[in-house]
C-alpha cells in the first residue's frame, strides 16, 4: 500500500447526497448504489461500508470480482446486482450466493438455468432490453422466445427485474434518442405482460436519466456519479437549478485526494525542468516535487496544466508528469518545506480544486479521472 498519498471519503457528505436523492426520487424508489470501477475511484470496500452505514442496502457492480468484494465485506445484509460480465465458471458462485445479475443473451439464460437446476437454487435474473444503446440486451424480436423460456424454466429462474440503459441521458442532444428508448422499453414490458410475466422491479435510470427524465425512475434507480457529489454533466446541473428558486448545488463532493511535498529546490533562469524541454524556467524559480504521477492516476495530460493546493495557495504543475512524480511551481510561497500538505482534489483553507476543474485541464471525464486513481492508494473514511 502506497504512502505517497491518501484518499479521504467523507461520510457526512455522502449522507447529504443520499438524503437529497431519496427526497428527489421518493421513498418508494429503491436507490441502488453503483460502485463499479472501484466505487468510481473512491475505494470499493471502504465506500460500501460507509454507504451501508448511511442506509444503502442495494449495490450495482460490473462484474463478479466487484460482487465478491462487497459480499466478503457485507455478506447477505445487502442486495448485489451484477450489470455486466459474468464468466461461465463464476455462475455457480453467483447463483449459490443469490447474487442478482443482468441477462442479455440467450446463451447466458440457458447456462444460468442449467447451473441453477444442478444447484437446486433459482438464479435471480434481470432481463436487459436493447432499446437503442446497441451494446447489450435482447431485441424486441427476441422477447417472445425469452418469455417462453422463462415460463418453461420457472423452477430454475426467478425473473426479478426488467431493465435497460440509456444512451447519453446527460445531454439534451440525445433527448429524442432517449425518448425512443423509453417507448421501446415499455413495448418490451407489454410483451412480457401478454405472457403473464410481471417482474418485481423495472429499472432503467442512471444518474442523468433519473434527473432529466423522471418517468424513468420506475421501481429502482442505479445511481453512480450523483452519490459521489458530482453531476453527470453541466447540462444536468443547470436543468436542476433552473427548476429551483434557490440556485444552490445540493450535492457535496465525497472525495479528497492529498499528498505531501517530497522535496524543495531552486532552479536558475533558462534551465529546463523535468524530462525533455516542455518547460523552461524564465526566471529564478522554487519548485516542489510531489511523490505521485500517472502510475497513480494523475494523468500525463496534466503536464504544464494541472493545479494543486499548497499552504492555501493554488500552484501549477510544471514540466512533464512522470510515472511517479510531479513538479510544482512554488515560487510564490514564502515558506514551503518537505512534508507540507498537497491537495490534488479537495479544499485547503479557502481554495478548492474540484474534480470538474481537474478534468477541464486534462480533457478527461469526471468518471475517467476518478476510476484511474490507483487502487493501491489507501482510502480513509472521514466525517
Amino acid at each position: 500500500m502506497h504512502k505517497n498519498s491518501i484518499i479521504e471519503i467523507n461520510q457526512n457528505a455522502h449522507k447529504n447526497n443520499i438524503d437529497f436523492l431519496k427526497k428527489t426520487f421518493g421513498k418508494k424508489v429503491i436507490l441502488s448504489s453503483v460502485v463499479k470501477g472501484n466505487a468510481y475511484g473512491h475505494g470499493l470496500k471502504e465506500f460500501v461500508l460507509m454507504a451501508f452505514a448511511n442506509g444503502i442496502t442495494h449495490f450495482s457492480v460490473f462484474d463478479v470480482e466487484e460482487a465478491k468484494i462487497i459480499f466478503d465485506t457485507l455478506g447477505n445484509k445487502v442486495t448485489i446486482l451484477i450489470m455486466g460480465f459474468v464468466a461461465d465458471d463464476d455462475l455457480a458462485w453467483v447463483i449459490s450466493h443469490q447474487i442478482e445479475f443482468f441477462v442479455f443473451e440467450r446463451y447466458r439464460l440457458a447456462k444460468a438455468s442449467k447451473i441453477a437446476k444442478k444447484l437446486n437454487q433459482k438464479a435471480i435474473l434481470h432481463i436487459e432490453i436493447e432499446t437503442g444503446m446497441n451494446r447489450t440486451g435482447f431485441k424486441i424480436s427476441e422477447i417472445s422466445k425469452v418469455a417462453q423460456f422463462l415460463i418453461k424454466e420457472k423452477d430454475n429462474l426467478y425473473f426479478k427485474g426488467l431493465c435497460t440503459h440509456f444512451a447519453g441521458a446527460e445531454s439534451i442532444a440525445n433527448y429524442y434518442r432517449v425518448q425512443k428508448q423509453i417507448v421501446i422499453f415499455n413495448e418490451a414490458s407489454s410483451i412480457f405482460s401478454t405472457f403473464e410475466l410481471h417482474p418485481k422491479i423495472k429499472h432503467s435510470a442512471c444518474s442523468a436519466a433519473a434527473m432529466m427524465f423522471p418517468e424513468t425512475r420506475m421501481d429502482l434507480v442505479r445511481i453512480g456519479i450523483l452519490q459521489y457529489g458530482l453531476w453527470p454533466s453541466p447540462e444536468v446541473l443547470v436543468s436542476y437549478l433552473n427548476s429551483k428558486k434557490k440556485k444552490i448545488d445540493p450535492l457535496q463532493r465525497v472525495i479528497t485526494w492529498k499528498s505531501e511535498v517530497m522535496s524543495v529546490k531552486r532552479v536558475k533562469s533558462g534551465e529546463f525542468i523535468g524530462y525533455g524541454t516542455s518547460f523552461m524556467a524564465k526566471n529564478k524559480m522554487k519548485i516542489a516535487t510531489i511523490p505521485l504521477g500517472y502510475s497513480h492516476g494523475y494523468s500525463r495530460s496534466l503536464s504544464n496544466q494541472g493545479r494543486v493546493l499548497i499552504n492555501g495557495k493554488r500552484c501549477m504543475v510544471i514540466g512533464t508528469v512522470n510515472m511517479n512524480m510531479l513538479t510544482i511551481d512554488v515560487s510564490e510561497i514564502e515558506h514551503v518545506k518537505k512534508g507540507d500538505e498537497v491537495v490534488l482534489i479537495g479544499t485547503q483553507e479557502k481554495l478548492t480544486v474540484s474534480v470538474a476543474s481537474f478534468s477541464d485541464f486534462s480533457n478527461q471525464l469526471n468518471y475517467e479521472l476518478l476510476t484511474r486513481i490507483s487502487k493501491t492508494i489507501p482510502r480513509k473514511i472521514t466525517l
